[in-house]
């Protein structure tokens, strides 16, 4: 399976608390929510689209007990992602979590890039992962991400915890699809190409 991350970010690349004010608070965050003004049918057509490729949730700990208490909790009959959060296999990476209550859940013992490795061996189409940002950036150092999606919101935050700070070798991306909506939001979508490419910069007419 491929394992692609999908996250919403502000322009300044915080991803802390996109859906709303007390979605995560920790660490004295109190500006979450800045997602959803933006909402429009492009985003939500296209997310489905993207969730429909998935044959796993790939989770921290953090997003895991979120989305665990707040998805079964969604009753809306026309919501397009419900059904499918709420059924699809969650595999947890935590050595500190027991247990799932949010059926059917798989807890992922041990080192964290070895256990996702071997799950990814298996058949199948994608291992979403969908917020955990640092279970994220410990992938993508690994080199195990082979695809990663942003929908990046018109706005700058200035505090909260920050996506894309792993401590590894610079990565580079090839950027394969884009789009922006009517209400502001631009949704990228990259894979991963290796090791990032720098070169001196010699002029307009030596560039390749």
């Amino acid at each position: 399976m491929k394992i692609t991350m999908t996250h919403f970010v502000t322009l300044d690349g915080v991803s802390q608390g996109p859906g709303s004010p007390a979605e995560d608070t920790s660490d004295g965050f109190g500006a979450g929510g800045w997602l959803v003004p933006h909402i429009d049918d492009i985003f939500v057509q296209r997310t489905s689209e993207w969730l429909d490729h998935a044959d796993g949730l790939l989770l921290g700990r953090r997003t895991y007990e979120a989305f665990a208490r707040d998805w079964p909790q969604i009753t809306d009959p026309d919501d397009p992602f419900t059904e499918r959060m709420n059924s699809l296999p969650k595999y947890v990476v935590s050595n500190t979590l027991a247990t799932g209550n949010w059926s059917p859940t798989t807890v992922l013992r041990g080192d964290p890039a070895k256990t996702v490795r071997e799950l990814a061996d298996q058949p199948g189409r994608e291992l979403q992962v969908h917020g955990s940002a640092r279970l994220g950036n410990t992938l993508l150092s690994a080199g195990l991400v082979d695809t990663l999606r942003l929908v990046v919101a018109p706005v700058v935050i200035g505090s909260g915890r920050r996506l894309l700070t792993h401590p590894s070798a610079a990565t580079g991306l090839r950027l394969v699809r884009h789009e922006a909506t009517a209400q502001g939001l631009v949704l990228l979508e990259y894979r991963t190409a290796g090791s990032a490419r720098t070169a001196d910069y010699q002029g307009v007419t030596n560039l390749p």
